[in-house]
């Protein structure tokens, strides 16, 4: 199979391409919206297996009402460098962070779905300095995941997710097979994706070691929990926060089902300010799978959170 070259991922749009230098490795961004420090910023984090693109409905819109925005591309992920580690939660929350200063802010509020949803769950606890707000959709808080590995997740989701633990054959079912077309559907809840946009994420995996640093992603989340590492991660998770979180989840995610993702009472009581909506006839894709009603849900949200003057 034929490498791609991540410049074919730079696609066009009312969005500009930048790369800035974050945590020690490169990444980038589609940014769109005023070029004023003092706009806040909206950071958007993509699921596994996608990239920035995934966000191509919701960043014009954010931009015309008045945010600076910025759809990253994930470690590992697209045009942003694919070190051999740095996949763990920590790490990927530390990237943000270093994104929102490399674009002149002091803070930001993250967006995130699905694995990116993960990563701005914790930012609060991880990166408080750089978190103005968070916004979760298709994932449970972390701290519930990591008390039920697993059993969280439907059965079907669980033993594709046994199956990218193993070494070297994901990448190759990724890269050659067709392990991302499955995972698109399956967590789609059904086949919701045209080829245009299939073929693009297909395209993004085939980068040199895109596909192994997305997979390496999903390892850390289903090995960490009893070693020190993801002991550690759950530690600086059970503290109090009062940043405000938007979490929406689809009501056909075919990943986590609904009821899964309701915060338990254990984390909820970190949390001071959650406003939870079900997304009844969305999988787990919801920027693209019902693009109209996440950006209207994120821009009344944004508008009491984090207004534009």
């Amino acid at each position: 199979m034929t490498a791609v070259d991540s410049a074919t991922l730079l696609l066009e749009g009312p969005w500009q391409h930048r790369f800035v230098a974050a945590n020690g490795a490169r990444f980038h961004a589609a940014v769109a919206g005023p070029d004023d420090r003092d706009v806040p910023l909206v950071v958007l984090l993509h699921a596994v297996p996608q990239l920035w693109w995934a966000w191509r409905h919701q960043i014009p819109a954010l931009a015309a009402a008045g945010y600076r925005v910025a759809a990253l591309d994930v470690r590992g992920t697209g045009g942003s460098d694919k070190p051999p580690q740095g996949y763990d939660v920590p790490t990927l929350t530390a990237d943000v962070a270093g994104v929102v200063r490399s674009l002149g802010a002091s803070s930001a509020v993250v967006v995130g779905c699905g694995t990116g949803a993960t990563i701005a769950w914790s930012m609060p606890a991880l990166q408080p300095g750089t978190t103005r707000a968070v916004a979760a959709l298709s994932a449970p808080h972390p701290l519930d995941a990591l008390r039920h590995p697993f059993t969280l997740v439907r059965p079907a989701a669980a033993r594709r997710l046994a199956y990218v633990q193993l070494p070297s054959l994901p990448e190759r079912a990724m890269v050659r097979g067709d392990l991302a077309h499955r995972m698109l559907v399956e967590w789609g809840g059904g086949r919701w994706a045209d080829r245009e946009t299939e073929r693009t994420y297909l395209d993004a995996l085939r980068v040199p070691f895109a596909a192994h640093s997305q997979l390496e992603q999903l390892r850390w989340l289903g090995r960490s929990g009893p070693r020190p590492d993801g002991r550690r991660f759950a530690a600086a998770l059970r503290r109090r926060w009062d940043v405000p979180v938007l979490q929406l989840h689809g009501g056909r995610d075919g990943l986590f089902p609904a009821g899964a993702a309701v915060l338990s009472r254990q984390t909820a009581a970190y949390l001071a300010d959650v406003t939870y909506e079900l997304v009844p006839h969305a999988g787990h894709f919801l920027p693209e799978q019902a693009p109209e009603h996440v950006t209207g849900t994120l821009l009344d949200w944004l508008a009491r959170v984090a207004p534009v003057a």
